[in-house]
């Protein structure tokens, strides 16, 4: 390792930040070597089988849900012309913004038995009994599956934009019908597109506790919390999570497949303007209420709704409680971010000086950790950090004969830690694509002045990132300020930020009273998804 630091001391950034994120994954599957025959028996008999199957379920009707309408809202909008088409573009994302979690306790407020919706239902004759059972698996689909198609709406309809107008012309030509060319030829070739997306999708749903938790239904993710705070277990929550490591890595290693072959599908782009199909009609009218549709009930209706409580709460005066979980909140995003991104950017530059395939190899496991879910995280790092914590306190102790107490244990040390795994593949991305737009010959010119990498970075590349890693640390910052699992199992006592307080307000189905930060967060998370529009529509 000194070696390599004095041969490339920039390159020994990727195996830190790689170490970062092999440490918990190891600890986790080591914990097979002990397993808790005890608890285990009581989750295989109990719990497991729950487990397995309200996953299988989940993650099936959620892909299936963000199939159907991310790909046919991406088609519409990309390859298509209809009245309102520039507006539904963008505004067909903006569900991104919106937690699963606050869309989730919203739809509870609105939809269960003592809701509004049930409660008018209830009024008409003959339905004065139970109408429909909310916290159900159908539900919880719909619920995750309206925050998520974003995902493969935006890369489906960036597919089919890119397609070209050859292509149509081509299926047109061969006598096949606008929808018959959809089938046989569009849809075929965006489907890496769509998979990649579809795997964004699947891994947000493996990895969501909050929506989840708040509709009573047990994933691995629940309970994997129950685990560690139920049965106070830490061997338990670590063996559940390794099964779920297994599960988000095989996500990852698809979509990486699927990645290599989109660059395909560019082939047309540019070539020849792009002509839309044109729609006219009662065509034109019922793509304009689907997408309505859509739009209404996945951002305009729970943003209604999420106003009207606020401004209950706000009247109440309560407002004014939530100033220093702002206060927290804000200053952990803030320093996570700036963590986050200084790492990305040693990262990004170790990557730029060292273009071999350790080095690449490094660098992708470095930003894996985004696959990788909070409860996850939690566990994994918390373990290795509080082992690490006894020997620091034992030498303390053996050196000044005084025990310290705990040192890293009940601080933001571990939980800064869990973030830096992962959200770094964030801020990496967007330091990587600025790092990109630098000419080699920058640092050539550099070299031959005498510049050493250090002053390389600082006096060149800095000034010219500006814009990338303005948009890392927001879209860190926003990320950090709406994960919920790791914040709730990692934080200091009493540290409540936003999504702690919409847990703790939900789980007493105080639904009026968790509106107000989830407002927050939600305006919050509207700032990347334009970020991220704009860069999609270049």
């Amino acid at each position: 390792m000194a070696l390599l630091y004095k041969r490339d001391p920039w390159g020994s950034a990727a195996w830190v930040l790689a170490a970062a994120v092999l440490i918990p994954l190891i600890t986790l599957f080591s914990s097979f070597l002990t397993p808790e025959k005890e608890i285990w028996q009581h989750l295989s008999t109990t719990l497991l089988p729950d487990l397995i199957k309200n996953t299988v379920f989940l993650v099936s009707g959620v892909a299936l849900f963000t199939a159907v309408i991310g790909v046919s809202l991406g088609w519409f909008t990309g390859a298509c012309d209809f009245p309102g088409r520039r507006f539904f573009s963008w505004a067909l994302a903006l569900p991104m913004a919106m937690p699963a979690y606050v869309m989730a306790f919203i739809f509870l407020g609105l939809m269960d038995f003592s809701g509004p919706v049930q409660q008018l239902l209830r009024a008409v004759p003959g339905f004065e009994g139970r109408m429909f059972e909310v916290r159900s698996t159908p539900f919880v689909v719909m619920v995750m599956g309206l925050t998520l198609y974003p995902y493969v709406y935006l890369l489906s309809r960036t597919s089919f934009m890119n397609q070209g107008r050859a292509i149509l012309e081509a299926s047109r030509t061969l006598g096949l019908r606008p929808s018959r060319a959809f089938f046989k030829v569009a849809l075929p070739m965006s489907r890496p597109w769509i998979v990649s997306g579809l795997a964004l999708v699947l891994m947000e749903t493996l990895a969501d506790f909050g929506a989840v938790s708040i509709f009573n239904y047990d994933t691995f993710t629940t309970a994997i919390y129950k685990s560690w705070f139920g049965f106070f277990s830490l061997k338990a929550a670590a063996q559940l999570s390794s099964l779920l490591v297994i599960l988000a890595v095989t996500l990852v290693f698809v979509e990486g497949l699927f990645k290599k072959r989109m660059r395909y599908y560019d082939s047309s782009r540019g070539a020849v303007a792009y002509t839309r199909l044109k729609l006219t009609g009662w065509q034109s009218l019922m793509v304009v209420a689907y997408c309505s549709t859509i739009l209404f009930v996945a951002f305009i209706a729970p943003i209604l709704q999420l106003t009207l409580w606020s401004m209950k709460v706000v009247r109440s005066g309560e407002s004014t409680a939530y100033l220093e979980v702002i206060v927290k909140t804000l200053f952990l995003g803030a320093a996570a971010a700036a963590i986050i991104c200084l790492a990305a950017v040693l990262l990004a530059y170790s990557r730029r000086r060292n273009k071999s395939w350790s080095n690449r190899v490094l660098s992708r496991i470095a930003t894996v950790g985004y696959a990788l879910p909070g409860t996850v995280l939690a566990v994994g790092i918390f373990i290795p950090l509080s082992k690490f914590d006894n020997l620091l306190r034992k030498a303390v102790e053996a050196i000044a004969h005084i025990d310290p107490g705990p040192i890293f244990q009940g601080t933001l040390v571990v939980m800064l830690a869990a973030y830096l795994i992962r959200f770094l593949a964030v801020g990496f991305g967007a330091v990587d694509s600025g790092m990109q737009n630098i000419k080699p010959s920058l640092d050539e010119a550099s070299a031959i002045l005498g510049r050493r990498g250090g002053e390389t970075l600082r006096e060149i590349h800095f000034p010219l990132l500006k814009k990338g890693l303005l948009t890392a640390l927001v879209l860190v910052l926003v990320d950090v300020i709406k994960e919920m699992p790791i914040t709730l199992m990692t934080r200091p006592f009493g540290w409540d930020t936003l999504a702690v307080k919409i847990y703790e307000l939900t789980s007493e189905g105080e639904w009026v009273r968790a509106a107000l930060p989830g407002s927050y967060l939600v305006l919050a998370g509207i700032i990347p998804v334009i970020l991220l529009i704009n860069q999609m529509e270049k």
